[in-house]
């Protein structure tokens, strides 16, 4: 300023005084920039230390605002920029601190907690608060002991009310809750809807405007999951906080989960030791009474071992007496069978030939003879009766009885039985009506013929023991009646009962407990008087049993008696591809005769008589101009049969043996039917059928068994071995023209 002044002052003495003014002005205008200059820098520099002072103190948020120019502005930039940085380095070294110092917090807090549901009320009321949260849920993971699928449920709340619509409980993959445990990831919502959950306090309610979910895992595995809710958004350092405190929780978790663990098999552990030592305690009780008892076993054991070698050498001898049994039963089945065919061979010829003369087709006979053949047949029929008896009572005894089951119509069954009894009621001067109820089924499932071997027996006992009165029979469907014992009853569906009443003689108490054993009747003064075994009772019963029935009695003596047979009903036999049932084996495989077993003797040969001869069966001569070949290696059946087969217009060839037949055929082409036995010695009937059947032209010749091996299966056998069709021993008649009758149609004597 002072050369300034200088110069001023020079320059006014070379230009004079007259510019002296302007001189004055100038000088004042560069004092007010020079001061202006200086105040500026002054309020810069101050500026400048007064934030630098700040920093000093710690505070990072101010910044140097004053303008500046030049070398001012840059020290200005160069002060901010570092303050920036050091705000920076400074936040992030206190949000590490944060996290580092509330996580160990929150480490010390958890340590030593033995209650999942303390623990979880204690993280949601020291988390939320610290992270902002006004709403909190915690759900813990279900252990299940069986197979069933883990759930989250419900362990504690912060702030948190229960609302009806809500699930307290979820599924892995289930809801919000379900997901964040089957993806194992944090989920943030932001910016919820204002009707998506309400945080309530005193004052009001509102609703959040984020949502935090998170996984508590341990090693991978989903422990829990924490709902967090806040009015203001969760912060980057709450977000980082949020991620590193759920290791934490899991270990907890799993601490708790295997203390509890342990806890409950400690308990488990001392009460079973309790238990332990009170078993020992009862042990040793026992201990001592077993060594009081050992010296008195100890006593005995010589006693048992004298009585274990009686038992012993009678367990031998019943073993033994067991296998004479055996041997005995199959002796005994044997003897029968071949009895049975011993018998039917003579009574085979016997009927045939008592049967022709009692027919006297040629009217050369006197009624007197007539009669006699007619008593002769009689007696033949009451024997083949007895035979057939004793045969059923043998398969049933032996266990080789079986019921074929098939649809059997009660409307051919009323009609049968009444053509079959109708004659019998009117020659004794008797009642006689079958009633079927109107609830009875039209059709019931059981084996046919049993079923008629049953109602034939019943009936055919009730007209021997009635002189005066009725004999009535009733079908009816029935609720009740037999024992409860009976399973097959008790269980089925419908059960029908077929009731035989008769106004006889009566049965007291005392016989009606022994009336259905075999050989037994009344007394022997009625077995006498009546005639008879006493087997039908005893196979009747046997058979209703087979075919999964009952039977019972009711009788007063001199006024009658009931027999009852109960038979469950099932669902209909299924029908073969022609609509009809399939055939019975065992149907055929017994005698099929016009007499009910044991109803028929010798006094009875009056009704037979009116019976046979109003009709001549062979009289029509069935067999004309056929040629039939009988092979038998007995005369009196090939007598008979001969007999038989040529009255019904047969041209009859005879072979006694099977090589025979062969010789026959081979020199006699146009048979037409060859008749053949199955008991022959050397080349037997199925032996003898097989060689017909490989002769040349003789494929397909009728052959028809005809045997008194009457067994269950020798129907099938026979037709295994080639034959059409199959008649037992004693032949039938009708059962005869029925068995040729269709075959002589079929094969024309051209065919061969």
């Amino acid at each position: 300023m002072t050369r300034v002044a200088r110069e001023v002052g020079v320059e006014g003495k070379l230009g004079g005084q007259a510019q002296s003014t302007e001189v004055s002005g100038v000088w004042k205008d560069l004092t007010d920039n020079v001061n202006q200059l200086a105040a500026n820098l002054t309020n810069q520099v101050r500026a400048i230390a007064e934030v630098a002072t700040a920093v000093t103190e710690g505070d990072l948020t101010r910044q140097v605002r004053v303008e500046a120019s030049g070398e001012v502005a840059v020290l200005k930039d160069t002060l901010n920029e570092m303050i920036r940085n050091l705000g920076e380095t400074t936040r992030e070294n206190i949000e590490q601190d944060w996290l580092k110092t509330n996580r160990e917090r929150f480490t010390r807090m958890l340590q030593g907690q033995r209650d999942l549901a303390a623990v979880s009320s204690m993280i949601l009321s020291e988390l939320a608060p610290l992270v902002s949260a006004q709403h909190g849920v915690f759900y813990s993971m279900t252990s299940p002991s069986d197979d069933s699928e883990p759930v989250l449920e419900f362990t504690a709340g912060y702030g948190y009310e229960e609302r009806r619509h809500l699930s307290t409980a979820f599924r892995v993959g289930e809801g919000l809750v379900g997901q964040c445990a089957k993806e194992k990831k944090r989920i943030l919502l932001t910016e919820v809807p204002g009707d998506y959950v309400q945080i309530n306090s005193g004052l009001g309610a509102a609703p959040p405007l984020n949502i935090i979910v998170l996984p508590v895992l341990f090693e991978g595995a989903v422990r829990a999951v924490v709902e967090l809710a806040s009015f203001s958004s969760f912060s980057v350092t709450h977000q980082a906080f949020l991620d590193q405190l759920p290791e934490s929780i899991g270990l907890v978790l799993n601490t708790i989960e295997a203390n509890t663990l342990t806890e409950n098999l400690l308990r488990q552990s001392q009460s079973l030791a309790e238990e332990l030592r009170s078993q020992q305690e009862e042990l040793r009780e026992s201990n001592e009474d077993l060594e009081r008892q050992a010296s008195l076993l100890a006593e005995r054991n010589i006693e048992a071992e004298q009585k274990n070698e009686e038992v012993e050498q009678s367990k031998l001898l019943v073993e033994e007496k067991a296998g004479q049994l055996a041997v005995s039963s199959k002796y005994k089945s044997e003897f029968i069978a071949n009895m049975s065919h011993e018998l039917r061979t003579p009574l085979n010829s016997l009927l045939i030939l008592a049967e022709q003369l009692a027919d006297d087709p040629d009217h050369t006979m006197s009624d007197t003879q007539v009669e006699y053949a007619g008593v002769i047949l009689a007696s033949g029929r009451d024997l083949l009766g007895l035979l057939n008896s004793i045969l059923d009572l043998a398969k049933v005894e032996s266990g080789t009885a079986t019921a074929e089951m098939s649809e059997v119509s009660v409307g051919q069954l009323h009609s049968d039985l009444m053509r079959e009894f109708d004659h019998v009621a009117r020659a004794k001067g008797l009642g006689f009506s079958i009633v079927v109820a109107p609830d009875s089924p039209e059709v019931v499932v059981t084996d046919p013929q049993r079923l008629r071997q049953i109602l034939k027996n019943m009936l055919a006992n009730a007209f021997k023991f009635t002189e005066h009165g009725e004999v009535h029979l009733q079908v009816g469907l029935a609720e009740r009646g037999w024992s409860r014992e009976t399973e097959s009853l008790a269980m089925a569906p419908s059960v029908i009962a077929l009731s035989v009443r008769d106004t006889g003689i009566g049965i007291d108490e005392e016989q009606q407990r022994r009336i259905f054993e075999a050989f037994a009747q009344g007394d022997g003064t009625t077995a006498r008087l009546y005639g008879g075994t006493g087997l039908g009772l005893s196979i009747s019963r046997e058979l209703v049993g087979l075919l999964g029935g009952e039977i019972t009695l009711t009788s007063t003596p001199g006024q009658g008696s009931t027999f009852t047979v109960y038979l469950p009903l099932g669902r209909p036999a299924v029908a073969t591809s022609n609509d009809t049932p399939e055939e019975s084996t065992t149907a055929s495989e017994l005698p099929r005769t016009r007499v009910a077993a044991n109803s028929w003797s010798a006094q009875d040969v009056g009704l037979f008589q009116l019976d046979r001869l109003d009709h001549n069966r062979l009289g029509t001569r069935p067999f004309e101009d056929t040629k039939i070949l009988v092979i038998d290696d007995d005369m009196r059946n090939v007598f008979a049969m001969t007999a038989l087969l040529e009255r019904g217009g047969a041209e009859v060839t005879v072979a006694e043996s099977g090589p025979d037949a062969l010789a026959i055929l081979e020199r006699t082409p146009d048979i037409d039917v060859v008749l053949s036995d199955i008991m022959m010695p050397g080349m037997d009937g199925y032996d003898t059928i097989r060689a017909i059947r490989a002769l040349v032209g003789f494929e397909s010749i009728p052959i028809i068994a005809v045997t008194g091996k009457v067994v269950p299966g020798e129907r099938q056998r026979c037709i295994d071995a080639g034959a059409n069709d199959y008649i037992p021993k004693p032949v039938n008649t009708d059962d005869l023209i029925a068995a040729i009758g269709p075959w002589l149609s079929a094969t024309p004597r051209s065919t061969r």
